[in-house]
C-alpha cells in the first residue's frame, strides 16, 4: 500500500499548478461535462475509493475537491473555504479514507461539527464511501444516551464524528477512551463551532490530542475567530478558497417581500398555496415560533413538521427523515438546520424571520439550489427588519427583487389564518402545561382528566392518552405520526 502511496505523490505536484487554471470546469454531478473536468483518479484518489465515488454517483470532483484533495494527500494542513453545497465533505473524507487504507488504525480521525444532524450526515457519507473497505464510524452527540455511546467508543471505531460538548464529556468520564493516537482532526463549519461559544471546549480538545496530526478546517465563511483558531491549530496550512466573497449560488433566485409584521402568517400561507407542490424549508428565529407556525399550518391542512433544539434527538432525526422522504412538504426549522444539511429536493427556502447575523442568510439559502439544481429563496421583511435586510444585501452584493404578491388575495385569507392562529396558541399553551407537569403515574391521570375533559377517557384511556381529546384528531398531528 505504501509504495502505491509513493507513486501517487509525484502526480499531485503537477496537479496543484493545474488546479487553479482548471477552476472554470463545471461541478455539476450529472456527469455531462465529465470530459471537461478532472476525474477523482487524476487527483490521486486510489482505485477502491474511485469506485466508491462512482457508486455514489459522484462523476467528477467539485471545485473545492480539485483544490483540496491533492494537497491533503501530500499530508499538508488545509483551510477550505467554499460555499455550502459544494462538496466539502467529500474533500476531507477521501484523503482521510485513503490514509486509513495506507495505515489502518483505530481512532484515526476526529471530525468536529456544530450540530447533531450534520454529524449524522457526515457519518453517512463516510460509511457510504468506506463501505467497501469496512470503515467503522461512531457519532458522539448530545441528546443520546451516553452509555450506548461509550460502548461504541470502546470498540474503537476508525472515525469519531462529534459535537464538542459531548466529546468532552466522554474524554472526561469514559474510561479507556482517549484520542492520543489521533492522526486527523477535521472541523467542519468551523465558524459556527466557534460562534456557538464552543471555544473553551475546542481549546480543551486541542490540548488532549497529539501535536503531530493533520488538521483540516472547513467553513463557508471566514471570521476573526476562525483565523485565531487557525493560528492555534494548524501548521503551515494551505488555503483552498473557492469563494472569496460571501457568495450565494448563481442558480438561486432570491426575492424579498416587504410586509407588515401583523400579516406575516397570511403571506406565508398564500405563498405556500401559490407554490404548492414544492418542498419548503421555513426558517424561524426561535424554537417557539417554529413550533407555533408548524401548528398553524397543520390547522390549515398543510403537512408541516418542526425541527428545533427543544425537540428530543430522536424526534429531530425523525422529522428530518420524514422531510427527506417527502412525506412532509414543509420543514419549519431554527438555525439548527441552516448549516450543512444536504436535503437534495428543497425547492424553496423562506426566511420567515430575517436572520440577525447576515452570514446566517448565506447558510440558510444554501439549503436550496444545491449541487447544480436551481431553487428559490424568499425573505420576509417587516417594518422592523429593514436595516438587517440592507445589511444582507450589502454582504452578498446584490439588490434583491420583490416577490410578486396579490394583496387582495392575501387579505382574503385573514379570517381563516387568524382562526388557525388561535388554535395554534391554544395548542402551544397545552403543550407548555404538559411539560410543567410532574412525571408521575397517578397525579398525571387526574391532571389530564381535568385538562381535557372526559373525552380523553372515551378516546383511549387515562393519562397515557397522548393528547387524544383534542379537536381534529390533534393528538396524531402533534406527534407527527
Amino acid at each position: 500500500m505504501a509504495d502505491n502511496e509513493e507513486s501517487v505523490k509525484p502526480k499531485t505536484d503537477e496537479l496543484i499548478e493545474g488546479a487553479t487554471s482548471d477552476e472554470g470546469n463545471s461541478h455539476i454531478n450529472d456527469g455531462e461535462n465529465e470530459e471537461a473536468g478532472k476525474t477523482f483518479k487524476d487527483l490521486g484518489v486510489t482505485e477502491v475509493l474511485c469506485e466508491a465515488c462512482d457508486q455514489l454517483g459522484w462523476k467528477s470532483p467539485t471545485k473545492i475537491q480539485i483544490e483540496a484533495i491533492p494537497v491533503a494527500l501530500q499530508g499538508r494542513d488545509i483551510i477550505g473555504l467554499a460555499e455550502t453545497g459544494s462538496g466539502k465533505t467529500g474533500a476531507f473524507a477521501l484523503p482521510i479514507l485513503q490514509s486509513l487504507l495506507a495505515s489502518p488504525r483505530r481512532l484515526h480521525t476526529l471530525v468536529l461539527t456544530p450540530t447533531r444532524e450534520l454529524a449524522f450526515q457526515i457519518s453517512e457519507q463516510f460509511e457510504a464511501l468506506g463501505s467497501s473497505i469496512g470503515v467503522k464510524c461512531a457519532v458522539v452527540v448530545g441528546g443520546i444516551d451516553m452509555m450506548s455511546q461509550s460502548l461504541v467508543l470502546a470498540k474503537k471505531p476508525h472515525i469519531v464524528i462529534a459535537t464538542p460538548g459531548r466529546l468532552i464529556d466522554h474524554l472526561e468520564n469514559t474510561k479507556g477512551f482517549s484520542l492520543r493516537a489521533l492522526k486527523f482532526l477535521v472541523m467542519d463549519e468551523a465558524d459556527r463551532i466557534l460562534n456557538m461559544d464552543f471555544e473553551t471546549e475546542v481549546d480543551r480538545i486541542l490540548k488532549v490530542i497529539p501535536r503531530e496530526r493533520h488538521t483540516f478546517l472547513f467553513s463557508a465563511t471566514m471570521t476573526k475567530k476562525v483565523q485565531k483558531l487557525q493560528r492555534a491549530a494548524l501548521k503551515d496550512p494551505v488555503k483552498c478558497a473557492v469563494s472569496t466573497k460571501y457568495s450565494t449560488v448563481d442558480k438561486l433566485q432570491q426575492y424579498y417581500i416587504f410586509i407588515p409584521s401583523k400579516y406575516k402568517d397570511c403571506y406565508l400561507v398564500s405563498i405556500l398555496n401559490e407554490l404548492a407542490g414544492n418542498s419548503f424549508i421555513i426558517f424561524c428565529s426561535t424554537c417557539n415560533s417554529a413550533q407555533r407556525v408548524a401548528l398553524l399550518l397543520r390547522n390549515l391542512g398543510i403537512t408541516a413538521i418542526p425541527l428545533h433544539g427543544q425537540m428530543s434527538q430522536n424526534k429531530r432525526l425523525g422529522a428530518l427523515n420524514k422531510f427527506k422522504s417527502k412525506s412532509r412538504s414543509v420543514l419549519l426549522a431554527t438555525d439548527v438546520a441552516s448549516r450543512g444539511l444536504d436535503i437534495p429536493h428543497v425547492d424553496c427556502v423562506i426566511n420567515y424571520d430575517i436572520p440577525t447575523h447576515s452570514k446566517d442568510y448565506i447558510h440558510r439559502v444554501g439549503r436550496t439550489a444545491r449541487a447544480g439544481r436551481s431553487g428559490k429563496s424568499i425573505t420576509f421583511v417587516t417594518q422592523y427588519d429593514v436595516e438587517l435586510f440592507q445589511r444582507i444585501e450589502t454582504l452578498i452584493g446584490k439588490k434583491l427583487p420583490a416577490f410578486p404578491t396579490q394583496e387582495e388575495e392575501v387579505m382574503m385569507l385573514v379570517e381563516r389564518v387568524s382562526e388557525a392562529q388561535r388554535f395554534a396558541r391554544m395548542e402551544m399553551k397545552e403543550q407548555g402545561e404538559k411539560r410543567k407537569r410532574p412525571r408521575g403515574g397517578g397525579g398525571d391521570e387526574d391532571d389530564t382528566e381535568q385538562a381535557s375533559g372526559v373525552r380523553k377517557k372515551v378516546r383511549g384511556g387515562g393519562g397515557g392518552g397522548g393528547g387524544g381529546g383534542k379537536k381534529k384528531g390533534g393528538g396524531a398531528w402533534r406527534g407527527g405520526r
